[in-house]
């Protein structure tokens, strides 16, 4: 499977992206095969109930994820890019309380997620921490259709039948049939000594091959509108996150003091860590509220890429468009390799895949907006990945709020050091890239269940409920 851009960053709506965009994208998809309907058994009647099973993490922390609204939204046919969140709520109260779905193509059909949405706390299914099974009866009961699948991360889903055939030897890597087909950090970078050519021109290539030169630029300039969108949005909005947890937002309050303080000819060195912080966290409140993000690569860690790209352009001289461009192509390049090596997933390797990856892209991204080489970039990449390894996602009541919010300013600030110091180097170094992300996979596979999205371990069960 070829990993585009638009794969790695994704337009969508919080709070998270394993836990919303996937559920909402995979009932949208089990909607289109009904009304498509060469899958349904035979003998089955017209649909008239729909039925959905959430399982392993999706089960644990559905409730505070919102999977339940995502299902609903998804079956009536809504999809994360499209989505407007401001309509959201009266969607979905409009939809419990008939207990009906108007499906598109399908016509009226019985729902009521307060009984067909079923949070399945037994065994995780099989091949992945986040699944739901979704089924479709007739009338009489019988079953019409039923499809499982998974939520693998950074909102991509797929079914049991592609999760085996992604498993097989045969697999594609992210960048196959492109011109620089690379699948591993040393072969991106055997690539480009090879051609002469950055790895932001080689991803420029490997995308152009498939769309156009000014497709592509406007697809990544409307990619970086909503990013900045959301940080000023987020900028802008005080009060309290829903979820229960009375979480205040604080990047209203943090960026009026920055401001403040800048005429006071007073400023602090590491004043630039309270910018990234403040960017960082401004998305991730948005994120928690159901807002509008993009993934990068996930939504638990949407703050991290943009928190740098807006550093890059307010902070740094000699930032510019161009550089910019390039830290989206650098930093979907390293995401792919990420994503194919290991995971984006925190159900599936913890938080060192969500925060961890996203620090690694914006490292090696701002580090190639700088100027670095090749093997500077790589090298960034590798620092920001590496000082993330182990760490766990235990988000407090499933909410995508507490420790997620500072965690992504963290982040950020990591990415920039990494970034920072990879350009004090000449890329030599003793650990490469593609060991970090092979040791990220493999700590993932040892890391108990408990510390991975489940909220049952860490701070999720020592900080009061409340």
């Amino acid at each position: 499977m070829f990993l585009s851009i638009f794969d790695i960053f994704k337009i969508g709506i919080g709070p998270s992206s394993s836990h919303t965009m996937g559920p909402m994208v995979a009932a949208a998809r089990f909607l289109g095969d009904l009304a498509e309907g060469s899958k349904k058994v035979p003998g089955a009647g017209p649909v008239a109930r729909l039925e959905c099973r959430l399982h392993g993490s999706l089960a644990f922390t559905g409730k505070g994820h919102a999977s339940d609204r995502a299902v609903i939204l998804g079956l009536a046919g809504f999809q994360p890019d499209t989505l407007d969140p401001a309509k959201v709520d009266e969607i979905e109260t409009r939809i419990r309380a008939g207990k009906r779905l108007e499906a598109p193509g399908l016509g009226e059909i019985a729902f009521d997620p307060d009984r067909d949405v079923i949070f399945d706390f037994g065994p995780a299914l099989p091949l992945h921490a986040n699944a739901l099974v979704l089924s479709a009866h007739d009338a009489a009961g019988n079953l019409h259709l039923s499809e499982t699948f998974y939520s693998v991360g950074g909102g991509f889903v797929k079914t049991e039948a592609e999760m085996e055939a992604e498993d097989s030897p045969q697999a594609e890597g992210p960048n196959e049939g492109a011109p620089f087909p690379f699948s591993t950090a040393d072969e991106m970078l055997e690539m480009a000594a090879r051609s002469g050519l950055s790895i932001a021109a080689m991803k420029r290539a490997n995308e152009e091959s498939r769309i156009g030169k000014a497709e592509l630029d406007r697809g990544i300039d409307q990619l970086w509108g909503v990013m900045t969108g959301c940080i000023d949005r987020g900028l802008a909005q005080g009060g309290t996150l829903p979820g229960g947890l009375d979480v205040r937002r604080r990047a209203k309050g943090i960026h009026e003091q920055l401001l403040a303080e800048r005429g006071r000819n007073q400023l602090q060195p590491h004043v630039a860590n309270d910018w990234l912080s403040v960017y960082a966290m401004a998305v991730n409140e948005e994120n928690a509220a159901g807002g509008q993000v993009v993934t990068s690569p996930t939504n638990g860690a949407a703050g991290v890429f943009p928190s740098v790209c807006r550093y890059y352009l307010d902070h740094i001289v000699g930032s510019n468009r161009d550089g910019l461009r390039d830290m989206f192509l650098t930093g979907a390049a390293i995401g792919g390799i990420v994503k194919h090596n290991a995971s984006i997933s925190g159900a599936e390797c913890g938080c060192q895949a969500e925060v961890g990856s996203a620090a690694a892209m914006a490292a090696g991204g701002l580090c190639a907006a700088m100027g670095g080489s090749p093997e500077q970039v790589e090298n960034a990449a590798e620092i920001a990945l590496e000082h993330h390894l182990g760490m766990t996602c235990d988000p407090v009541k499933g909410l995508v709020q507490v420790p997620c919010i500072e965690r992504n300013g963290l982040g950020a600030i990591k990415a920039v050091s990494a970034a920072s110091l990879a350009l004090r180097g000449d890329g030599k170094h003793l650990v490469s890239l593609d060991a970090c992300i092979k040791t990220m996979r493999e700590t993932g596979a040892d890391m108990n269940t408990k510390y991975k999205e489940t909220s049952l371990g860490g701070l999720a069960v020592n900080v009061p409920d409340c």
